[in-house]
């Protein structure tokens, strides 16, 4: 993991980025239009990439508003997963979001994804709720989770 650079993502890290979340979220990957629209609004959002020899290898986002700072997302090549670099990226968001003033960050995930929940479990997050069949067309619910 020493070996992975973390750093503003930009227009250019775009095609790698919708490949993953193509791979990771299928039918609920983001489409290249709105993650330009993400990018140009720096003022509450800020997203960065873990790349290794100038490969993205995962990327994460995060929308800041005062107090509260949701996780927009964190997704992880599958081909590098296990290997710490979601914990690297949720650890920046987390510093990013306490750097703008944030005390409490909301985010969702998968109810079956518990990789995942360990990971934010891990760092202080608790499941507050579920939102039913919230990841369509699979009817997927998801875990609302808080820290702070």
């Amino acid at each position: 993991m020493s070996d992975v650079q973390l750093r503003a993502m930009t227009s250019d890290d775009l095609p790698s980025v919708l490949r993953l979340e193509h791979e990771l979220f299928g039918a609920q990957a983001w489409t290249e239009h709105m993650l330009r629209e993400e990018l140009c609004d720096d003022a509450t959002r800020w997203y960065i990439v873990a790349s290794h020899c100038n490969v993205v290898q995962g990327y994460a986002g995060l929308a800041a508003f005062g107090e509260e700072a949701h996780v927009m997302t964190i997704g992880t090549d599958p081909n590098v997963q296990g290997r710490g670099i979601g914990r690297l990226l949720l650890r920046a968001l987390l510093a990013e979001s306490a750097r703008r003033g944030a005390s409490r960050i909301i985010l969702e995930v998968r109810v079956d994804n518990k990789p995942a929940i360990a990971l934010y479990e891990s760092e202080g997050f608790v499941t507050v709720g579920v939102r039913k069949r919230y990841y369509q067309p699979e009817n997927v619910d998801a875990a609302v989770m808080i820290r702070g």
